[in-house]
């Protein structure tokens, strides 16, 4: 934690980094209890990379392929202790990490997942709620552990399943929750 109270956060992003860029909308504002040292990915063409050039954000992409996990997880360990970073924030970011990266982090990564965990760790949350009948369905945020989607719940935000809905228009919804709680979230994990 810096002398002004902020901690300085990573976010790790595969895509478009819509929930890496709520994050950094909610950096901004005079009472956040972070700031955005270092957007990092796996996919270098990734298009939340360049929004966060865009923004001023120091940046860093490196694909694993032909390198293996182990070289690509120091790589990006490396990247992120030289910015300082004291806290990750997993954003859409879709490779599983090892255990030895979430060891030398312990307690200070943390992710957004589409669903009301416990239920549907994993991917095609959406769909699976649908299937399952549920009445409604939402997004977490957890601290990220050796087990997949399986770390304490830090906070959660629910939304109604619909008469006719399907796994887009339900990811459309439960997407508008996730850039709400997640900033919030942060903000009180960092400060915790």
């Amino acid at each position: 934690m810096r002398p002004d109270g902020r901690a300085k956060v990573g976010i790790l992003i595969s895509g478009r980094g819509s929930n890496m860029q709520s994050l950094v909308a909610a950096s901004r504002a005079a009472d956040a209890g972070y700031d955005v040292a270092l957007v990092a990915s796996d996919k270098p063409e990734a298009a939340g990379l360049a929004w966060a050039a865009e923004q001023g954000i120091a940046t860093f992409a490196l694909s694993p392929k032909g390198i293996g996990k182990p070289a690509y997880e120091a790589a990006i360990d490396q990247a992120l202790r030289s910015a300082g970073v004291e806290v990750i924030a997993l954003a859409g970011y879709m490779r599983l990490l090892s255990g030895d990266f979430v060891a030398r982090w312990r307690g200070r990564i943390v992710n957004i997942h589409p669903s009301l965990l416990p239920l549907y760790k994993g991917l095609d949350t959406h769909a699976r709620a649908i299937a399952a009948g549920d009445a409604k369905a939402g997004c977490s945020v957890h601290i990220v552990t050796e087990e997949l989607d399986d770390g304490e719940v830090l906070g959660q935000a629910e939304v109604p399943i619909l008469p006719g809905d399907d796994a887009t228009a339900l990811a459309a919804r439960v997407l508008v929750e996730e850039h709400r709680l997640y900033p919030q979230v942060l903000t009180e994990f960092v400060r915790r």
